[in-house]
């Protein structure tokens, strides 16, 4: 469920948070399903139990998750992805990124739309 790659650019913490999302997106995880522990976590993926936290409190923030004193972690039974504008500027900045990248390794633009569609295609099936 978890995909982190260490020798990544991207940050632990936000590969915790965006595996969470996309196994939900996925349907891997449903709202009201218990995550496990800090402690578990960190001990299975050897990592910083400080990085799990991090990116717990993140995803709490941002109304993904739910901790309840006592009993664990869980998929927020109210969770919504939300679109406000610092989020969809920065996918924005993404994107450019992505297309500034793919023009200069030689890749046409019907091309790239294609590859959007196709993994937009791989997200929907795995719900």
């Amino acid at each position: 469920m978890f995909n982190i790659d260490v020798t990544s650019s991207i940050p632990i913490y936000i590969q915790i948070i965006d595996s969470v999302k996309e196994a939900i997106l996925k349907g891997i995880l449903s709202p009201g399903e218990k995550l496990p522990s800090v402690r578990e976590l960190a001990r299975t993926l050897t990592i910083n139990p400080n990085t799990i936290q991090k990116a717990y409190q993140e995803l709490e923030r941002q109304k993904v998750i739910v901790t309840v004193r006592g009993r664990g972690t869980f998929i927020s039974d109210n969770y919504k992805p939300n679109m406000d504008k610092e989020r969809m500027s920065k996918l924005e900045d993404l994107l450019k990124k992505c297309i500034v990248e793919a023009h200069y390794i030689g890749v046409r633009k019907d091309d790239i739309i294609l590859m959007i569609e196709e993994l937009f295609e791989e997200l929907e099936r795995g719900r």
